[in-house]
């Protein structure tokens, strides 16, 4: 009832959003937007229910993100517990492997000076017998001089003789050289280390290569100095400039060229034959790297690579650029990143070895690989950069 005209409320006045009653409509609500309190509440209702299942739809999304949740950090969980007992497994045979090397040293130091003992003993026993023998030859001349008469003691001239005895001049216990022993024994735990760190690189590399995906060259991106092939996974320089269009996107000093695929999340994995090449940088740029003029090629401005030098000079391109000490030169490199961990690891595929890796990376933009087959010496680095299939090897 409406208070002040003691009518039903019929209405509402979507203009001040309250209920009235016809005599409202002519007194105070005059102009006003009116309509039926009846269609009001269909109205309100239909909008309430409309509201309700959105609310509900957005619970269930949440829901289910929830689960989404869980489910990712039960899988880490898995994947951390995996992690913890493969490093167990690794780091306890490296133990095992160094304390069995140090119980073999003992044993060899031990041995010698047993050796060097034994020996000492040998020849004071025998110093020692010769000792005796002297001393009771000397108690039998006494007693002999004390009891004979000088012409006894002419006719018998062994009783002057001195006993045979060793020449002991140039007879001494030489102590044993350990020179090198300890050195010999750390270069034998050394090659142990390394075949079990081959195998744990190998299972690594294995791993990693799950993550490959397609990577195809990008000629907008190229130098005009270089040659692409028809299908894009090869790239050389020829030293011939071509009269291609100075798009922003291509490189017009440096001679590189970058992937049509960017990657903004996530793992990827590829790699790059570098057999018989003499210069070459590799690894993955951000996309606002600088392309024009000369690059400066540090993570500090968006590229994280490695390079090759005169054939076998290897780098880091870091600041300032760290030398890479490589057992053998590689011929096909593996590029790994995880874009989330900010981690850019390089792998000799051959030698299942791992020869860099960035980590601690910050990256905010798309990623594109990243090649550099550099200028090609007169013929002497004529040879391509391939991208090469990846082989997942059981």
């Amino acid at each position: 009832m409406c208070t002040k005209h003691d009518k039903l409320l019929e209405l509402f006045c979507k203009t001040d959003q309250m209920c009235v009653c016809m005599l409202c409509t002519v007194l105070d609500h005059q102009g006003h937007y009116v309509v039926p309190l009846k269609e009001e509440y269909e109205g309100k209702e239909a909008e309430l229910g409309k509201t309700d299942a959105e609310i509900k739809q957005m619970i269930q999304k949440r829901r289910l993100k929830i689960e989404e949740m869980k489910r990712s950090v039960e899988f880490s969980k898995k994947d951390a517990d995996r992690e913890i007992a493969a490093g167990v497994q690794v780091f306890s045979a490296l133990k095992e492997s160094v304390e069995r090397s140090l119980a073999e040293l003992i044993d060899t130091i031990k041995e010698k000076q047993r050796e060097t003992e034994k020996q000492a003993e040998g020849f004071i026993k025998e110093l020692e017998q010769e000792i005796s023998e002297l001393k009771k030859r000397s108690s039998e001349k006494i007693s002999s001089s004390k009891e004979n008469t000088f012409i006894t003691f002419q006719s018998s001239p062994s009783m002057n003789a001195v006993p045979p005895t060793k020449d002991w001049t140039g007879v001494s216990v030489r102590p044993p050289s350990y020179e090198g022993t300890v050195v010999r024994a750390v270069n034998q735990l050394e090659e142990t280390l390394s075949k079990q760190m081959k195998k744990l690189f190998e299972v690594e590399l294995k791993r990693v290569q799950q993550y490959a995906v397609d990577v195809t060259l990008d000629p907008d991106t190229a130098h005009p100095k270089l040659i692409l092939s028809d299908d894009g996974k090869q790239v050389h320089d020829n030293d011939v400039k071509k009269n291609l269009p100075d798009n922003p996107e291509r490189f017009d000093t440096s001679r590189c060229v970058l992937a049509k695929r960017s990657f903004s999340s996530g793992r990827f994995y590829y790699e790059v034959e570098v057999k018989d090449k003499t210069n070459w940088d590799l690894g993955v740029a951000r996309e606002s790297i600088n392309r024009k003029g000369n690059i400066n090629p540090t993570p500090q401005n968006g590229q994280w690579s490695i390079c090759l030098r005169n054939k076998n000079e290897y780098k880091a391109w870091n600041l300032p650029p760290v030398r890479l000490s490589l057992k053998c030169r590689p011929e096909k490199v593996g590029v790994f990143v995880d874009y989330e961990e900010g981690l850019v690891s390089f792998y000799d595929v051959d030698a299942a070895a791992l020869i860099y890796s960035f980590s601690g990376c910050c990256f905010t933009q798309k990623l594109y690989p990243y090649f550099c087959p550099c200028n090609n010496g007169g013929g002497k680095n004529s040879a391509p950069l391939i991208i090469s299939p990846v082989n997942h090897t059981e």
